[in-house]
Parts: C-alpha cells; structure tokens; sequence
C-alpha cells in the first residue's frame, strides 16, 4: 500500500506541475500533507516538516546570499569589461561569434539564474547575428548547452535539490564533478566552434565596418529601439528596477561622418555592441578590481571547502553590499532588487522540507526503493550510478527539476544504497542531464532566450536537443572516466 501510495502522490505532484494547476510551492506543502493524512500519520505531520526544515536551513541559506552576491556583482559591473572584451574578439567572424556566444553564456551563469544568463547573452550577441545574417538558433542552442553545464554550480538549483533531497551536503556532491563538468564545458566551446566554422563557411567573413556600412545603404533613418538588457530588476537603477540600453542603426545619424576617421566609428560601434548599459547608477568602477578579487577568492575558498559554502556566501554577501553600498538605503535597493529571486528560490527549499519529510517519514520512500530494488536485475544493482546518469537525461527534460530531485532521486538512492552505492555517487550522476534540461519546455528561463532571439521553440528543440544530449553524455562519459561516477 505504501508503495501505491508513494507513487501515487509523486505522479500527483508531477502532473499538477507540469499541467501548471499548481505551483511548485504549494503542489510541494499540500500533496504530501494530504498524503500524509492517507497513510494515516497525520498527527506525525509537524515532527516531519520540523525535522526537513532543519536539515534544508544550509541549502536555503546557501542559495538566498548566492542570489544576492552574483546580483550584487553584475549591478557593479564585475562582469561588464568580460561582455565587451568578448564582443571586441568576436569583430565579425561567424566562427568567432559562435564561441563567443558560449564563452559569454557560461561566464554569467555564475550567477546561478538562467533568466539572466540568457537576458545578458542575447542583449550583447542579438545584434552581430542579426547583422551577419547567422542562425539565430545556433545563438539560442549554444547558449542553452552551456547554461545547462553551469547550471550544476551550488546554487545554481539542481545541486541545491540533490543535496536537499538526499541531506548531503552541496560541496560534496559538486566539488569532485567539477573535473567532469570542465570536460563538459571543453565540449560545449568544441561544439561552438563547429557549428561556428558551418556558419563561417555559410556567410564567409566581413569586417565590421563592412557590415555597418551595408546598413547605413539600406536604412535612411535612424531608428532607436529599446532592449531590456542585463539582469532585468536585479542590475536596474532606481526607477522602473530595468537597465536598458539604447540601440542606434541605420541612416546618416546612426554611423559617423566619414572625416569623423575610422577611430570613432569603432569607438561608436563599441558602444552600440555593449551588453549592458554603461551608465546604469549601481556601477563602482573604483571598486572592479576589489570585487574581482573578492570573487575569486569566494570561489577558490569553495572549491578548497574552507568553510562551508553558506558560512562562505553570507560573508561574502554581507561584505560586498557593504563595501559597494554603504549607505543603508542603497543596501535596501539592491536587497529589494533581488529579493523575488530569494525569496522563489528560499520558499522552494523550505517547502521541499514537507514533500522530503512526509516521503521518508511514513516509509513510502523506502517502501517505494524496495520495489525498485526488486525490479533491477542483479547484474545493475552495482551500476545504479550509471543508471541514474543516463535517466536523468530523459526524466530531467520530460519534468521538472523539482519532480525529479524530490520525486525521483531520492527512490533512486535508495534503490542503489541495497547495492553498496554510494548517494553521493547517485547525487552526482543526477546533474549529468542538466545540459538538455535547460531546454525543456517546462523551463521558463528557454521562453525569455528563445522569445528575445526571436526563435521559435520547435525550431530551437529541433536544433538543440541533438547537441545537447550529447554533452550530457560527455559529462556522464568523464565521470566515469575519472572515477567520479
């Protein structure tokens, strides 16, 4: 019975989300809380999100200061020269400006939020496509596969999950991956280039100026068109909480005069190309060398376990709005900017308590792993961590995040903990899918890439779930490689 019931409520939980009846916030509190009524262990309800909710309190702290130190970050420019840096190596190269594409993609997803990975990429690379006539879904593929690949960061959520699933701590479970997620990442840069080097051989190469100059012939009026560009809210200035940035072309009024001389032609084409407004209010260009520095030494200190992660986030976050923004209401700003972000992220986590608490509580997950283990031949029980990486594939873009890691993972560790596996083995092997994940249909951050690129979502499925399935396989490949898997 507790079998049935176990499935039942995880079918329950993953249908209502995915049929979006539900939020994930409240399908993870109420299905289980009415479950728990059916088992009939209801008056045991309070003990068992009491006990989830200390054990998620790590992660959520974790997950809240990271929202807030990368958004922190990008606000103050820490990222801007990296956006022109790469713009000015793309000039107008196909080839270039594919791995560009992916280079730019991977460096902000640091910030763990695809919404905004996927916002500053298409501002800053939207306009050299469009001008070069490239496909804009290799733009959106790209850039997809290689925010799915970084995704796996702590805090960028499918760690989070795995770690508050099973009670493991993050560190744990990324720290060894990173080897295999590098690899992943060599993969994605490979893939960029060949696709780069198909749309160099397409549309051949043209100096910049070349393709301005063809724009200036077929435009005879200046046209301004405004882009929400950057982090949305999380790096706008005191106003309506959006940076945007103003984009000139076509027309006498767009270029330069040609006495002007080609130095500020270039010197307006780099502006025009910029990624994120240069005059946004939030810059400290005084302070870029202490936020590089103070950032690298958070992700060195993670990477060694100096400290917890969340011990390591709270100081860093605390340090850098006050280091920034000294003055209480400007911390207020920033807080307030990213506070939707933290609080989704938070009240996931501490809702999740409820769905992990009740599952394992009354049994059912173990009930649930015992039928598992019945049904595996004895021959994979061993290679259960195999199997998880090579299920996640499917399971991680048919669902959701929160379906698999808190429906699925955790009958998955069970079922390999029979076998001597280890649930840091499974726990890692579960991340391997979150290349095509990142562009299921059940991810709202793929609508803000393929809506500002103006690609359709068949097109981009069509184009993207090849390569990026492909890349998941790597990563599971060099896990097993290297003896992380």
């Amino acid at each position: 019975m507790l079998t049935i019931l176990g499935f039942t409520m995880i079918a329950t939980f993953l249908v209502l989300i995915m049929m979006k009846k539900m939020s994930p916030i409240a399908a993870l509190v109420l299905i289980p809380a009415l479950f728990c009524v059916f088992v009939g262990k209801g008056a045991h309800l309070g003990d068992y999100v009491i006990e989830g909710v200390g054990t998620l309190a790590p992660t959520a702290a974790m997950l809240m200061f990271a929202i807030v130190y990368f958004g922190v970050m990008i606000d103050v420019g820490l990222f801007d020269p990296i956006v022109r840096g790469i713009l000015k190596f793309c000039k107008a190269d196909p080839l270039r400006i594919v791995v560009g594409t992916a280079l730019l993609a991977a460096i902000v997803s640091l910030d763990g939020d695809g919404s905004t990975t996927f916002m500053i990429t298409v501002s800053a690379m939207y306009p050299l496509y469009k001008r070069l006539k490239m496909s804009l879904v290799v733009m959106t593929g790209v850039a997809a596969t290689a925010n799915g690949v970084m995704n796996t960061l702590p805090w960028g959520g499918p760690t989070a999950r795995a770690a508050t699933a099973l009670k493991l701590d993050a560190g744990d479970i990324f720290v060894p991956m990173i080897p295999a997620l590098a690899v992943g990442l060599v993969a994605v840069i490979a893939l960029s280039y060949v696709l780069g080097l198909r749309e160099r051989k397409r549309l051949g190469v043209l100096s910049l100026n070349e393709v301005l100059d063809e724009e200036k012939q077929l435009v005879d009026e200046p046209e301004t068109e405004t882009v929400l560009v950057g982090a949305g809210a999380a790096a706008g200035g005191p106003g309506d909480g959006k940076v945007r940035m103003t984009k000139t072309t076509g027309g006498a009024g767009s270029g330069t005069d040609a006495s002007d001389g080609d130095d500020e032609e270039e010197e307006e084409d780099d502006v025009r190309l910029q990624g994120l407004d240069p005059n946004r209010p939030t810059l400290r260009p005084k302070l870029y060398w202490f936020n590089a520095l103070l950032t690298a030494t958070l992700l060195a200190a993670m990477i060694m376990e100096l400290l917890p992660i969340p011990v390591l986030f709270v100081l860093a976050a605390a340090l850098a709005l006050t280091v920034n923004f000294p003055h209480i209401p400007d911390q207020k700003a920033r807080l307030a900017a990213h506070a939707d972000n933290v609080l989704n992220v938070s009240g996931m986590v501490f809702a999740a308590a409820v769905f992990t608490g009740v599952l394992q509580g009354t049994g059912m997950v173990d009930s649930m792993a015992k039928w598992l283990v019945d049904g595996i031949p004895d021959g994979m029980g061993p290679h259960m961590a195999l199997v998880t990486g090579v299920l996640s594939l499917p399971l991680t873009y048919f669902m959701s995040n929160d379906g698999f890691y808190f429906g699925v993972l955790p009958v998955l560790a069970e079922a390999g903990a029979a076998h001597g596996v280890s649930p840091l083995e499974i726990a890692r092997a579960s991340l391997v899918g979150q290349p095509l994940h990142m562009s299921s249909p059940l991810v709202p951050a793929v609508y803000v890439l393929v809506g500002m690129a103006k690609v359709e979502f068949g097109d981009h499925t069509k184009f993207v779930v090849k390569w990026a399935a492909l890349t998941s396989l790597v990563v599971l490949g060099a896990g097993i490689l290297f003896g992380i898997i």
